[in-house]
Formats: structure tokens, C-alpha cells, sequence
């Protein structure tokens, strides 16, 4: 196999707000973030901020060397308005499979009463196995392992579901963790959809890793999801929830349940808006063990 090389780009936060950091990384096409005391060497992670924030941060974003860093740095100018970026660095790293130096820390993982994320090469020690649900993941570059708060709410709420002979829809799959996780929880029929390539490659090995390949139906093309469906989860962004309201709302069964994840407390009104004309949402619920107070909104298909 032939190794990539890759840069690192390294910046102190100060006082910046790390999601929308995050997020101005993603769009240059990071493949790790991480998040470290601006004092420590941080170890790379898949995904948001997964851990809590020292007082003095740093972040890290691993991107290919085709990436022009330069138009990253633009951005950030642009997106927190300043004339010069804290203190930052690029760093040239040898040829290394650094995308999965993260999984190194990646530990099985309990959601609500039955359900276990776990790497693939690892025992899951419980003392109820014969009622737990095992969801092996590895997901390469996709996002999704349920360490994000995001990912966590969602896996919680499909636990405490009956999805026995229920048709489901993931709307935004990234590495297949909740379309997975429907299916050993008794959804009948389960269906991914992601715009991102490497979103559907991931679904894909990790459902076969499971044993539930030709269970699942994973696609990019939206289009391709036909029908309506009992339960749909999407745990993206606020933003792309918004767009895509339509598509999605569209995709639920008369008095079927809709939840939305991925969205921070302060962006919860306008994704609320987006759908007021289809969905009856319950109360907010949040997750406030990272410095961002993430919510999943839950709601009924009128």
C-alpha cells in the first residue's frame, strides 16, 4: 500500500470559538481534528470536539499536501474577522498512515441499556451479553464513532426505541455507526444515504464487518431513497439541515419520528423553523460534557 504524506496545521484558540474553527477546517478537507492543551503534543481524532477544552487550547487538523492551507488561512481571517490568525504553524509529516493514529484511544462504548460501540479488534466486557447490541466500527476517514455528543444523543435515543419490524432511513450516514446500530436494534429495513464518497465506503465495509452487508441499503444519491420510512435520523450539521428539510421531511411516514442531531443550542430555533410545517418537535435535549451545548431535536411527522 502507498503511504501518503501529509501537513499538519497547528493553532493556538485563544479566545476563538473551537466549533466554528472546527468547522472552517472541515471545509478545507481535514481528515483528523483534534483539540490538546496548547503545552501538550495532541493525538489526532476523527471528527468534532470530542473531549473537554483546557483553558489554553490548541487544535490540529491532518490535511493532504494538495490542500492549499493558504486559502485556509483566508478563511479563518474572514470567518472570526481578524487582521492576523493566533499563533500557528505548518508542520510536514512523513509518510504515515497518520488518519488512524486516533483509534489508538477508541474504547468500546455503552449507550443507553443495550448498546455498545466498539473498535473492531476489541472484546466487549458486559455482564448482560445475551440482551447487548455490538456495533463494530471502524470508520476510516467518515465521521462517527460516538465519541461526539452528536453521535451520542442519537445512538441513546435509537436504544431506547422499539424498532422491531420498522423501516429506518440515516440521512447523512458518515460511517454507517447509527444505520448499523438500527438494524441490531430490529429495524427491519434499514437505508443510508451521505453526499460524501468516503461516507458510503465506509457504511458499506463496516456494515460487511458486522455481517449485515446485504441488509443495508447505502447509497450518495439521494434520489435513490425511495418510500417512506417509520423512524429517520440525521446527525449532520444545522446548516445542511436546513437545506435539506425537504428531502428529508418528505422521507417520513404519516405520524413517523424524525430526529435531528448535530446541532449546537444557539442553532436549534432556525432548524426548528425549517420544518415547522411538517414536524411537531418534542423538547430540546442537550449534551453539555464538551464546552458546546449540542441538541437533539425529536419530533412527529404531522
Amino acid at each position: 500500500m502507498t503511504l501518503m504524506t501529509w501537513r499538519q496545521f497547528v493553532m493556538d484558540l485563544e479566545s476563538l470559538n473551537p466549533d466554528r474553527v472546527e468547522e472552517v477546517f472541515s471545509r478545507h478537507g481535514a481528515q483528523a481534528i483534534s483539540f490538546a492543551d496548547a503545552g501538550d503534543q495532541p493525538v489526532l481524532v476523527s471528527g468534532a470536539v470530542e473531549t473537554r477544552l483546557w483553558p489554553d487550547s490548541r487544535i490540529t487538523g491532518l490535511f493532504s499536501t494538495d490542500v492549499d492551507l493558504h486559502a485556509l488561512e483566508l478563511d479563518l481571517l474572514g470567518s472570526f474577522d481578524l487582521r492576523s490568525l493566533p499563533q500557528h504553524r505548518i508542520e510536514e509529516l512523513a509518510a504515515r498512515r497518520w488518519e488512524r493514529e486516533w483509534l489508538r484511544d477508541f474504547r468500546p462504548m455503552r449507550f443507553g441499556n443495550r448498546l455498545w460501540v466498539s473498535p473492531i479488534e476489541l472484546d466487549v466486557e458486559t455482564d448482560d451479553t445475551a440482551n447487548a447490541v455490538i456495533v463494530r466500527i471502524d470508520p476510516g476517514l467518515a465521521f462517527g464513532t460516538g465519541t461526539h455528543p452528536s453521535t451520542a444523543l442519537c445512538l441513546r435515543w435509537l436504544d431506547g426505541l422499539d424498532l422491531t419490524g420498522l423501516r429506518v432511513l440515516d440521512f447523512g450516514c458518515g460511517s454507517g455507526i447509527l444505520a448499523i446500530a438500527a438494524l441490531g436494534l430490529g429495524a427491519e429495513t434499514v437505508s443510508a444515504v451521505d453526499n460524501d464518497p468516503q461516507a458510503v465506503t465506509a457504511t458499506r465495509e463496516n456494515a460487511q464487518k458486522n455481517g449485515i452487508r446485504d441488509c443495508l441499503f447505502v447509497t450518495q444519491d439521494v434520489a435513490e431513497i425511495t418510500g417512506s420510512f417509520d423512524i429517520v435520523v440525521a446527525n449532520i450539521l444545522a446548516e445542511p439541515l436546513v437545506e435539506n428539510a425537504g428531502d428529508i421531511s418528505d422521507r417520513i411516514a404519516p405520524g413517523g419520528s424524525l430526529a435531528l442531531s448535530g446541532i449546537l443550542l444557539e442553532q436549534a430555533g432556525s432548524v426548528i423553523d425549517a420544518y415547522d410545517d411538517s414536524i411537531e418537535f418534542e423538547s430540546p435535549e442537550v449534551d453539555e460534557t464538551t464546552e458546546q451545548t449540542w441538541v437533539r431535536l425529536v419530533g412527529k411527522r404531522i
